[in-house]
């Protein structure tokens, strides 16, 4: 490094002010937090796993949604999908063993994910409800490009996870191994930067359908 960064840089260091103690940042964190149930906006109202649905399906999120009664309900709620936008049974599976242990008779599936995949179906590790976001972590069973990938996404998440806030997903996963990737899922992919024109699945999948997962009491 030559004298004029050294000096830029020392400089720079001298006019920041000295950090705060550990005590103080620790006091002013639960303040912060005494006061969160009066700063953040009024916009969960209801049962989290409705609020989410009807988020999702909501003009600014423009997914679609159903709701089934367990996980075995989802390759019947996949054909139908599948029936009503003309799309081959042809389905880039993502490699959970739950979604595996389904019985996909009728349907042609494979567990990795081509560029520009017409159809996929996967897993989220939850959702939150403020925002009608899906949460992905990544790891081996829940490949990253799965989210992104493909043209028609189908996701299952189950209405036990599916937080209020965003807070409370954060609250939830404290303390544990942190994930390699965290990815928030808001709806279907689109722009209108090209002569205002909407154009689907610009960043990620044009279609996105989430089927929930069970009732809050089962």
């Amino acid at each position: 490094m030559n004298n004029a960064k050294k000096d830029i840089f020392a400089s720079i260091r001298k006019a920041l002010p000295a950090p705060a103690p550990t005590s103080a940042i620790a006091t002013e964190l639960l303040l912060l937090q005494a006061r969160i149930e009066t700063t953040r906006p009024e916009r969960v109202s209801g049962p989290p796993d409705e609020v989410f649905l009807d988020r999702v399906q909501s003009p600014g999120v423009a997914a679609s949604a159903e709701r089934v009664a367990s996980l075995n309900d989802l390759p019947a709620a996949v054909m139908r999908y599948a029936a009503q936008h003309d799309l081959a049974l042809n389905i880039a599976l993502q490699p959970h063993p739950d979604l595996e242990a389904l019985d996909w008779s009728g349907c042609g599936t494979h567990d990795h994910i081509g560029t520009n995949e017409t159809l996929a179906v996967g897993l989220a590790l939850g959702g939150i409800a403020e925002t009608g976001s899906l949460v992905f972590h990544s790891s081996p069973s829940s490949p990253t490009l799965f989210a992104f990938l493909p043209i028609h996404h189908i996701v299952a998440i189950s209405c036990k996870n599916i937080w209020p806030w965003m807070e409370d997903y954060v609250a939830a996963f404290v303390g544990k191994p942190p994930p390699r990737n965290v990815n928030f899922v808001t709806g279907a992919s689109g722009t209108t930067d090209i002569e205002g024109a909407l154009v689907r699945g610009a960043h990620g999948p044009g279609w996105l359908h989430i089927v929930v997962v069970g009732a809050p009491e089962q």
